[in-house]
């Protein structure tokens, strides 16, 4: 089997399983717990989970219990490491993290390769963290799903809405965005324009820039499908990592989004 193994265990997040369960459950167990039905969709954060860990275990606490219910995720998040022209699916069968394996939905993929902008390209997944960080807390909620990985890189809205809406036709998927906010401002700017930007978001606004949330093709891609239309929007948490630990003057932005 050709797996994809974790690149950023240890730093993002703990390398040890038994000590990354423990790092995964606490931040599930500390974020409230909200009256929402479950969702189609989520938008996280995808930093170090030191800093954005219980922003994403707002969103994912929106899971428990579902375990079984969901056969499929549907991730897609920004290409960091390389050049990346479209979107990428990788060659393999599987993604690894320190809590086990996680097989790739070939059939979903096939299908998703054939549309407009879609390449199969290993080397934009070899170094990614937007979706490897998002692993462990999907296998702790859901236990056994497969998973269909798309990183964005310089793609139109509608290149990415018609990935999202061929994936979100197919029966229990979830969809799972991963993104920050701005980047590198001082604490009182990052909050006035993270502000902004989640108000975009609960408009369905399009026409966001990088600066605004580094995901922004993939949320611009969001809001011009089809699947967004049927759905509504709830915020369930904003903070950067100047509230968790971090340097005030040169702060990051993330967010918290149920679809439903």
């Amino acid at each position: 089997m050709k797996t994809r193994r974790e690149a950023v265990a240890g730093m993002f997040y703990e390398a040890d399983p038994a000590r990354l369960q423990q790092q995964v459950d606490a931040l599930l167990d500390g974020a409230r717990q909200r009256a929402l039905p479950l969702p189609r969709g989520l938008i996280v954060p995808h930093a170090g989970y030191r800093y954005s860990g219980a922003t994403a275990a707002a969103a994912y606490r929106c899971l428990v219990g579902a375990a079984g219910k969901i056969r499929r995720v549907a991730l897609l998040g920004p290409a960091h490491r390389v050049y990346l022209p479209g979107m990428a699916l990788p060659a393999g069968e599987a993604f690894a993290t320190p809590l086990g394996t996680v097989p790739l939905d070939r059939g979903a993929m096939d299908q998703i390769a054939r549309l407009p902008g879609v390449c199969i390209a290993d080397e934009a997944h070899r170094q990614e963290h937007s979706l490897e960080v998002q692993l462990p807390f999907l296998q702790r909620v859901l236990g056994e799903f497969a998973l269909v990985p798309v990183v964005v890189g310089h793609c139109p809205p509608r290149q990415v809405a018609g990935v999202i809406d061929t994936l979100g036709a197919m029966a229990d998927t979830l969809l799972v965005v991963s993104t920050d906010l701005s980047h590198f401002h001082d604490y009182a700017t990052a909050n006035h324009l993270d502000s902004r930007t989640c108000e975009k978001l609960l408009a369905r606004e399009s026409g966001l820039s990088g600066a605004e949330a580094c995901g922004a093709a993939v949320l611009n891609g969001l809001m011009a499908s089809s699947l967004m239309q049927s759905l509504r929007i709830s915020q369930l948490q904003r903070c950067n990592s100047g509230d968790t630990g971090g340097d005030r003057e040169r702060v990051v932005g993330y967010g918290a989004f149920a679809l439903h």
